[in-house]
């Protein structure tokens, strides 16, 4: 569901809000998907470009594009017989970087030191492993 798609006549912390709300955060999860949005930050990119610029294989960069524009976060236009790739709404997602960096500043270690979602993730590896949720 698009965030687009949710009906203003909901309360705006209401379960369909926050399930889209996480969704949201779900596009900027992963380190790769945050490095091609801060990248394309800088102006429109094509995924050799990223490729280049992030070190990242063809194939991570095409993936997370996708899901990027699966989340709204990002779009493209055909250019040659390539597709350019800018941010839908930079300020916005800017915004939301930039209040990230300021939150994780504020918390230090803690997230990084987290058990389950920090750097380490050994619990997160032991639930992927595990095929829990």
């Amino acid at each position: 569901m698009a965030m687009t798609e949710v009906r203003s006549d909901r309360a705006p912390d209401g379960p369909v809000a926050m399930a889209v709300a996480a969704c949201l955060f779900h596009g900027f999860s992963d380190p790769s998907r945050l490095a091609i949005l801060r990248h394309l930050a800088l102006g429109e990119h094509r995924v050799v470009d990223l490729t280049g610029h992030l070190g990242l294989a063809q194939s991570t960069v095409s993936k997370h594009l996708a899901c990027l524009r699966d989340c709204g976060l990002v779009d493209s236009h055909p250019q040659g017989r390539a597709s350019v790739f800018s941010l839908t709404h930079p300020e916005a997602t800017l915004a939301v970087l930039e209040s990230a960096e300021r939150l994780l500043a504020l918390t230090g270690d803690s997230v990084a030191l987290c058990p389950v979602y920090g750097v380490d993730g050994s619990a997160a590896h032991a639930t992927a492993r595990d095929g829990a949720s």
